[in-house]
This record gives structure tokens, sequence and C-alpha cells, in this order.
């Protein structure tokens, strides 16, 4: 064997990093690919929202790459608490971090720790079945929710409070997260931007698809797209791209089209940022402060506060503005982009500023979070072939032991490692269980449910 990888992390990014290594032609390369859940997929299965079956088909593509004979999977194994960086180095040519960035930015306002107030990703993980938060808590008693920001996670936070219980009944959402929305008292979602609507970062079709909800109109000011001269130079320059020009289009088309009646609405705000979450005991509204474009130094447009507030009566608020990475022990992290320290996905050492032999990073936690699914494809691609370079140029350490005394090691220290076959059993179960009621699967969301079911797959070996 030429080289033995041990990738971190189960999502597009570390199995999109498995592929191209398996796959190499120059090389003999075995990869072990490690998850601290016992369900791979990573954000395809925890992130993506329930009613977008189609983004999470992605799956089958990796499915093909788990078929690889050089391929091995060890779920249900975290760096940080079952093994160490240092031990991953002493048992692998390379390792490759693609743990992503679980954590959410904060407000920073008064109010914010109210009960009511919550994260996003919080919420994300809830109704997708994250064993992490399957016992979280939402009060969905409010008839108006507020989701703060402008991206694609906030535009699902907003819809799925609006979605029917004929819409979610046929998704494979998390069963506690379905009852509890049948029974949700939201009827008007907020969806807050601090910049207009020429920024709003959502793709296309996020956007569009507002228009199909079965129990919730598009509510859009006309004068929030009558956009401000700097927005219209931007949109018109080449530093605009389609995404943004089309988002516009799609926006002024709700302005001119209005209610049709719905019995819900999703209103999308811009120009307005949150400065507190009044209280006292629990979330009963937000103030907003109105913005306006300025150009800066470098000709980018930002939000600039104008001292003009409102008061939005509301008890349940979303914030969604950012994902932020958590550093491991041993790898080398930079603090103030929230990812580990690399340089297109080479992590460095941040006395030397030179490249630790044998770590390397993708995705989300090598350039923040940012991009779509098939973004992460080449990403790790970049650096996957910096590591291909690295190992020609005898640049990769020799490991001190096989990886199979560590998995050893971690069994004898009673770790319930989750293998493919384990995942398998998991996967088959979930479906069977769908089947039923018309839905891609049921999910299991406890972490012993699901370290059960995997064990299934020992007793038929």
């Amino acid at each position: 064997m030429d080289l033995r990888i041990a990738v971190v992390g189960s999502g597009p990014a570390g199995f999109y990093a498995t592929g191209q290594l398996l796959a190499h032609k120059e090389a003999s390369i075995a990869v072990d690919l490690y998850d601290r859940l016992a369900t791979p997929w990573g954000l395809v299965r925890a992130g993506v929202a329930p009613d977008h079956p189609k983004i999470k088909s992605v799956t089958r593509v990796y499915e093909k790459t788990a078929a690889h004979p050089l391929f091995r999977f060890f779920g249900n194994v975290e760096v940080g608490r079952d093994l160490t960086h240092e031990q991953l180095m002493a048992h692998y040519h390379a390792v490759i971090y693609a743990i992503g960035t679980a954590g959410d930015r904060r407000l920073g306002i008064p109010g914010e720790e109210l009960p009511g107030s919550h994260a996003a990703t919080a919420f994300v993980a809830w109704y997708n079945g994250h064993p992490d938060y399957t016992d979280c808590e939402f009060d969905l008693s409010a008839k108006r929710a507020v989701v703060i920001g402008n991206g694609n996670v906030a535009i699902d936070v907003a819809r799925m409070l609006v979605l029917s219980p004929e819409e979610l009944a046929v998704t494979d959402i998390a069963d506690h997260a379905l009852e509890a929305l049948r029974h949700s008292d939201v009827e008007e979602v907020i969806l807050l931007g601090r910049r207009g609507p020429a920024q709003a970062a959502f793709t296309n079709p996020e956007l569009r698809e507002l228009a199909d909800l079965a129990e919730a109109d598009v509510i859009v000011d006309p004068q929030a797209v009558e956009l401000d001269p700097a927005s219209r130079e931007w949109l018109a320059s080449d530093a605009a791209d389609m995404t943004a020009r089309r988002n516009v289009e799609t926006l002024q088309q709700y302005a001119s089209a209005g209610p049709a009646g719905k019995p819900k609405r999703i209103v999308l705000r811009f120009l307005a940022s949150p400065v507190e979450i009044l209280g006292p005991d629990r979330v009963r509204g937000v103030v907003i402060e109105r913005n306006e474009l300025t150009a800066g130094g470098d000709g980018a447009l930002r939000a600039r506060a104008t001292g003009e507030r409102e008061t939005i009566e509301a008890g349940l608020v979303m914030r969604s503005i950012g994902y932020v990475g958590s550093p491991l022990s041993g790898v080398p992290f930079d603090d103030r982009r929230s990812t580990i320290l690399n340089e297109r996905g080479r992590v460095i050492d941040p006395t030397t500023g030179q490249p630790v032999p044998g770590a390397y990073a993708a995705g989300w936690i090598k350039r923040g979070p940012s991009g779509v699914i098939g973004t992460n494809k080449k990403d790790a691609h970049e650096t996957t072939t910096l590591l291909l370079e690295d190992h020609a140029a005898g640049l990769l350490p020799t490991p001190a032991a096989e990886p199979d005394e560590l998995i050893a090691a971690l069994r004898a220290q009673g770790v319930r490692i989750v293998e493919y076959d384990g995942w398998q059993a998991i996967d088959e179960h979930e479906r069977s269980a769908g089947e039923p009621h018309g839905r891609p699967r049921i999910k299991l969301v406890r972490h012993e449910d699901l370290l059960s079911r995997a064990d299934v797959s020992l007793t038929r070996d």
C-alpha cells in the first residue's frame, strides 16, 4: 500500500476528498473515513431541508465511493474525545480534516439569551433528527416569528415554519418535529436582511420555490425592491453575478404580485438589523434599526445604521447569520476566520508559517461556510491535489504503526465503532419504517438507538 489516509468528517467535503483519492491511478491509496456520528453524509442528512429530496440524492455518488475495496467507514469515533490528532498522524501518512463548521454566530445584542431566541443551526438539526438536538424544545405557540439572515438556511427555516402538515408528512423530517410543527401556531415569518435585495445570499431556486408554498403568501414591499443608486450601479457592473440579478427579479415579481389570500405569510424585509430582543421573561418582540448602504474604500456596499428604529412584536426569533468552526487540540486554528489555519488546504504551523507535514483541511473548516454542496467537490480536489503533490515530493511522514492497531485500541477502550455495514443496517431500517407511510425514511434520532441498530449488522456476519 503506497498511502494510508484518514479523512475526518463524512459530509460532502469528506466524501469528495475520499473519492478523489481512491480514484487516483498512480498510487495505491487506502482511505479510512471517520465521523463522530454513527451516520455518514454530514449536512446532507442533518442540514438539507426535508422537503428537498433531490438535493439529498447526491448521496448516491458517495455510496459508490463507499463501495471501493480500499474504503472503510468508522462512525461514532470523535477526534478529541476518543482519539487525538497525534494518534491519527502516528497511524496514517496524512490526515484530511473535513469536520465542517457546526457552531453558530451570535448577534451580540441584549435579549439574545431569552427563551424563544434560538440559533437556526439548532432548529435545523432538530427537525432533521440530529441526535445531539433531539431533546431541544421550540415553543411554536407564537403567531409571528422573526428569522434573522438572508441566506439559504434562513429561508429554509422560514419555509419549514409555514409548510402545511401535508407538505411535511411526505418527507424524512424527524417525527418529533413533524408532530410539533403540525400543531404550530406560527402564521407569519419575517425574514430580516441587514443589506438590500441585491446583496441577499439566497440561491435562485431557494427564493423562487417560496411561490409554491401551499399555505403561505410571500410578501415583499414594492418600495423595498426599489434599488438605491449604489445597488443599481453594482448590479449592472461585472462584479455582480447572475444569481444576484435573478434574485432581484424574483423579489420584484413577488412585490408586484401581492398576496393571494393564503392563511400564512413570509415577509421579506431588507436594510434592517436587530438591535435588541425584548422580554423580560421570554421573547416578546425585536427592535430593529433601519440601514442604508454605503460604498467602502474597496467599492463593497456595506450596511450603515440610520438611527431609525422600529419594534416588531414576535414570540420566536431564529438567528441565521453564519456558522463558525471549533478548534481541535493539536491542529492549528485561525481564530479570526474560525477555520483550521491553512493555505489552499495545507495546514500551516502558526510559528514557522510552513505546512504541517501530512495535515490537510477541506470544506467549510478550510474555507469558511460558503457555497453549495457541489462547491465542496472543487474545494476537496484542491486539497487532494496538494496532498498527492506532497507525496510525490516525499514530504509526507511515514506512520509509526498500522491503522488496524489504532482501531483495535479504540475497541479495547470501549468505543462502539460503527462500520459501513452498520450504517447500512440503520439505513435499511429507516427506509423500511418510512415505506408504509409514503415517506423516504423515518429517522432514528437517538444515539443509543442508532448504535443498537448498527449492532444488528454484527449478528449477520
